[in-house]
């Protein structure tokens, strides 16, 4: 069983520290910031078996050779990085299966806001770490990959069990629910969901981890396929790859 702790970084990143109580395993995913990591690491553990990496942007592996340094852990990160995460020991493959502690994770390979982008996923804990490319009501920019890469990996995560908990790499959501309301204002998942993300931020709650259920109903980057998605963006008779690049430029001006 993993024990889950969500450490805020930088000014809006969030890291995850992970401990198998079966193990005593500890890991982190996407360490920020070292010294931010570092003193959530020092209070709970004194150690850091592993560190994973869902894709190399700084403000995501910014902590990686530090904390390797100090607790001689093992770097793991997508094949495809291998070249641009620093400190990396141990490439991962599509659709492998690690060994984290007593946690199996699936390796989902889901390019489109990088080229080697990676999620995190298992299925026994009913968790996925999905970094820059699915967050709470929103997706990440294109930035390597192309908008139909990253359509494609966002539907990959439609296929995983409703009740399946998404831990992400930013605190976007308030930006994010405004953005879905513009374009589905009837959207009574999305009203109801507002008053909650106010509370979490005022009391300086994250609003994460969420349910690929409650995505579904209400993150509109999912919801590409929807009549009134179509209806709102005066594109009734529109594909679900033109609706997701049309939302993705409205999203990106913003």
């Amino acid at each position: 069983m993993l024990n889950i702790k969500i450490i805020p970084c930088l000014d809006d990143n969030y890291s995850y520290l992970l401990h198998d109580k079966i193990t005593n395993t500890v890991t982190i995913i996407d360490p920020s910031d070292f010294n931010t990591c570092d003193r959530t690491i020092k209070k709970s553990f004194k150690k850091l078996d592993y560190i994973l990496n869902t894709h190399h942007h700084f403000d995501h592996v910014g902590g990686n050779q530090k904390l390797k340094k100090k607790y001689n852990s093992k770097i793991l990160g997508f094949e495809k990085d291998k070249e641009r995460i620093p400190g990396i020991d141990i490439t991962l493959s599509e659709n492998q299966n690690i060994k984290i502690g007593s946690t199996t994770f699936e390796i989902i390979f889901i390019p489109g806001h990088t080229s080697g982008h990676i999620a995190f996923y298992s299925k026994i804990e009913k968790i996925i770490f999905t970094g820059d490319t699915l967050f709470s009501l929103g997706c990440g920019k294109v930035f390597e990959g192309t908008n139909n890469q990253m359509l494609n990996s966002l539907n990959k995560f439609k296929n995983l069990p409703s009740d399946t908990k998404i831990y992400c790499g930013h605190e976007y959501t308030k930006k994010n629910l405004e953005f879905c309301l513009k374009y589905e204002p009837n959207n009574e998942y999305l009203k109801k969901k507002k008053d909650r993300i106010d509370l979490k931020l005022r009391s300086e709650s994250p609003t994460v981890p969420v349910s690929i259920e409650d995505e579904l109903k209400m993150n509109i980057f999912l919801r590409c396929n929807e009549q009134s998605v179509k209806k709102a963006l005066n594109l009734d008779n529109s594909s679900e790859q033109e609706i997701f690049v049309k939302l993705r430029s409205l999203k990106d001006n913003f």
